[in-house]
């Protein structure tokens, strides 16, 4: 009985020895390995060395959907993004051009002031079909607009008032055919009549300029003030080319308006001219 017990308290201090050896390879602090632990280690590093790599790839499988899903919506709004910042920037730029519009229409003005009373208007309405012919303009009677007025912006002649309302009211364009502008080439001082033409291009020509004056392309015509309707020394345009008139008295010219008339946007209207 004796023997039994001894034999166990010898088996119990061998496996708290072992416990004790055990603890004390594998304590934190220890810096050297044994070399049963080198062996053992370098034969399991290509197995973690492979577990690693499925890891890594097993976390970038279940990953990548939802970084292309993230990368989607990133993407959705970095383009909602830019069309907000886009349609900024094009109603900046709209502000900036009609600022510089209002901004020389009002010098203009101002200049104008000491002779005619002058009140702005913007073009609200055009004719598709006749894009050269007449505009509609958004003043009227309240404003003191009558038909026959002069219309005109900053470069030149635009035309006159040939109906009206309360609040609006329509112009003839000079370059359509039903108008007459009474002018003179501004050098020679030589007059003749500038009317439409019809073919939709935006010129205007002048007629009647006898055969014995000098006309080259190039030179300014102004309002002649003959007739009741335009002042005198409004710019009208510039001629571009000349020709002979049939009945071989007379010659005609070609004269593109200084007024940009496919563009109107803003515009003057002269209410009446100071004594």
């Amino acid at each position: 009985m004796r023997w039994v017990t001894a034999r166990r308290l010898l088996l119990l201090a061998a496996l708290v020895a072992a416990a004790l050896v055990a603890m004390r390879i594998t304590v934190p602090e220890r810096t050297r390995l044994t070399p049963l632990e080198f062996k053992f280690r370098d034969a399991i590093a290509p197995v973690q060395t492979g577990l690693t790599w499925l890891g890594k790839q097993a976390s970038h499988m279940l990953s990548f959907p939802i970084s292309m899903y993230r990368a989607g919506e990133r993407n959705q709004a970095l383009e909602e993004e830019v069309d907000r910042l886009q349609s900024q920037i094009i109603q900046l730029n709209e502000y900036k051009l009609e600022n510089e519009r209002l901004t020389s229409l009002l010098s203009y003005k101002q200049v104008m002031a000491k002779t005619y009373n002058l009140v702005a208007a913007s073009v609200v309405g055009r004719d598709p079909s006749n894009w050269f012919g007449t505009i509609t303009l958004n003043r009227g009677t309240n404003d003191g607009v009558k038909e026959n007025m002069t219309v005109l912006t900053p470069e030149g002649l635009v035309g006159r008032v040939i109906s009206v309302s309360s609040s609006t009211c329509d112009v003839l364009l000079i370059t359509d055919p039903r108008s007459g502008v009474g002018s003179l080439i501004q050098d020679t001082r030589t007059s003749g009549i500038v009317e439409g033409t019809t073919t939709s291009s935006g010129m205007t020509r002048m007629i009647h300029i006898p055969n014995s004056a000098t006309v080259e392309a190039g030179q300014a015509v102004i309002t002649s003030g003959l007739g009741s309707i335009f002042p005198k020394n409004i710019p009208v345009g510039r001629i571009t080319d000349i020709r002979s008139e049939p009945s071989g008295m007379f010659n005609s010219a070609d004269i593109q308006p200084f007024a940009d008339l496919s563009r109107l946007e803003e515009v003057l209207i002269i209410i009446s001219r100071y004594p």
